[in-house]
């Protein structure tokens, strides 16, 4: 009697698991999740790593130009602040100074003398035509005239370099188009003519730097033309593509750190100088590994998994080993070989048709 019972129980049992693997060599992909899915092919690539880096946003020096007062005086007005955009020679601030009066002083005086000059060379000519002085005379008066209009021309000079007005005004003018980066001047201030600090400064930021800083650990992984992926705190989900263009070739002694710049194209004018960021440096390790899209591996069951496509009727879940992520690349070092097809778009509704 057992034996009998047995025996139903076993072919139930083989009835089953032969319903169940035919259930699951039938599973054909539809067309509509066909085109829904991603599909790539596998191939070798030069395995990359990434350094990550902290620095600053900074203006470029060569468009960056620093105001200094030329002339001391009292601050009247101030048509600027930080962060306006000023166009060259726009007028940034006025100083009411008694310098400014003593230029008005030079410049009417040197009128004056060209004036005396030239009528003292008349009246020596007049007087040689007649006989009554010598050729010295008038030689002597025409060194007098060239004296008196080189000084008229040395304060005109200096008029056009500082854009002087008459009276004792001095405005400051913007020598280039830009952002007002620095200000460091207030209303009612006396400022001094020898004052060694900027009293603003300009930068053009169609262009930025972003200044790293490199730990000594990681100076033999960074070369001039690396590439560079730069992010702000100010806007993280925006990337600024970039290369090392310079090594500072130096160790600063509080940081223990060598800085490298990268030049970022900036025309938003999103990044502004003293932005802080972290750069991503990029570089080939010299060796070649299968790379697959990052979004091709599936984690379950503390393994990693793709989808091998064969074709819409034959897909293999297959068990991959990871060597590295990095970005949206991942490295595989044993599981799949270079030419096979694998589901990198909507893989994981794949996986669980297949596995659940």
């Amino acid at each position: 009697m057992l034996l009998l019972i047995t025996i139903p129980a076993l072919m139930y049992t083989g009835c089953h698991n032969n319903a169940k693997a035919e259930e699951m060599t039938t599973f054909s992909l539809s067309d509509t999740m066909m085109a829904n899915c991603t599909f790539s092919k596998v191939s070798m690539e030069n395995v990359k790593n990434e350094v990550r880096l902290f620095g600053k946003i900074t203006a470029d020096n060569n468009k960056l130009a620093q105001v200094y007062p030329i002339v001391g005086g009292v601050v009247t007005a101030i048509n600027v602040e930080l962060g306006d955009y000023v166009k060259q020679g726009q007028v940034l601030a006025t100083i009411r100074s008694s310098e400014v009066a003593q230029f008005q002083k030079e410049k009417m005086d040197a009128v004056s003398n060209v004036a005396v000059a030239e009528k003292s060379l008349q009246v020596a000519k007049d007087l040689f035509a007649g006989k009554l002085n010598s050729e010295k005379d008038v030689t002597a008066a025409e060194k007098d005239l060239e004296k008196a209009r080189a000084e008229l021309a040395r304060v005109k000079e200096i008029y056009n370099i500082y854009s002087l007005k008459g009276g004792s005004v001095y405005n400051v003018i913007a020598p280039i188009n830009g952002f007002v980066v620095t200000k460091k001047i207030n209303r009612n201030e006396q400022i001094r003519s020898d004052n060694t600090e900027p009293i603003f400064s300009i930068a053009e930021i169609n262009e930025v730097w972003a200044l790293a800083n490199v730990t000594e650990s990681d100076i033999a992984k960074v070369q001039v033309g690396y590439d560079a992926q730069v992010r702000t705190i100010a806007f993280p989900d925006e990337v600024y593509n970039g290369k090392i263009d310079k090594i500072f070739s130096a160790i600063d002694p509080e940081t223990r750190a060598m800085k490298v710049r990268v030049r970022i194209p900036n025309a938003n004018f999103k990044l502004k100088p003293e932005m802080s960021c972290t750069v991503a440096i990029s570089y080939t390790e010299g060796r070649q590994m299968i790379s697959v899209p990052a979004s091709s591996v599936i984690f379950d069951k503390s393994k990693y998994w793709v989808m091998v496509f064969n074709d819409k009727h034959n897909i293999e879940t297959r068990k991959v080993s990871i060597y590295r992520e990095l970005g949206d690349v991942t490295y595989i070092s044993e599981g799949l070989n270079a030419g096979e097809t694998i589901i990198s778009k909507n893989g994981l509704l794949i996986y669980d048709a297949l596995n659940d």
